[in-house]
């Protein structure tokens, strides 16, 4: 909608108006519902399980550990209070001093795929770089999840 058109909303009372000037792209980006032929279409997003370990900055190494190890993934990624993603607790760190907080021993600013990444084209990116897991979030650095590769090729088939 134009500012315009939004300006006169507003003049005729509706109390919430938005100018969403981002586009199709940043729609997608965000893995927002779609219609029409890429309605039903696998995506990085919907092939993303939320069931990765989550920790905050300030949690020590050695609260973590446990959870991780009862998950079917090998790291815990560092999350804001607001679900920001902030670093990767790899292995080595989660084998490390048990005292040290996950600020301290995490991976800063992880690398990310948008959710609406083809599922295709991320498992070979993945498959050529030997790599199980990519890490989903939106624009803005909101996790989404993780997708996993297998998970990725059985998504991506006809």
């Amino acid at each position: 909608m134009s500012p315009r058109a939004a300006c006169r909303l507003e003049t005729l009372g509706f109390p919430e108006v938005y100018d969403y000037v981002a586009g199709k792209a940043d729609w997608l980006g965000h893995g927002l519902e779609v219609e029409g032929a890429g309605a039903g279409l696998a995506t990085a997003g919907r092939l993303a399980r939320r069931d990765v370990v989550t920790c905050s900055l300030t949690e020590a190494v050695g609260e973590v550990r446990p959870r991780v190890e009862a998950s079917p993934y090998r790291f815990a990624l560092v999350v804001s209070e607001g679900g920001v993603l902030l670093g990767r607790l790899r292995r080595a760190a989660l084998e490390g001093d048990p005292q040290r907080t996950a600020e301290e021993a995490m991976e800063p600013g992880p690398s990310t795929v948008r959710p609406d990444s083809a599922p295709s084209k991320l498992a070979e990116r993945l498959r050529s770089r030997d790599l199980r897991t990519a890490v989903v979030t939106t624009p803005e650095g909101m996790l989404i999840g993780v997708a996993r590769r297998e998970d990725l090729e059985q998504g991506a088939s006809p």
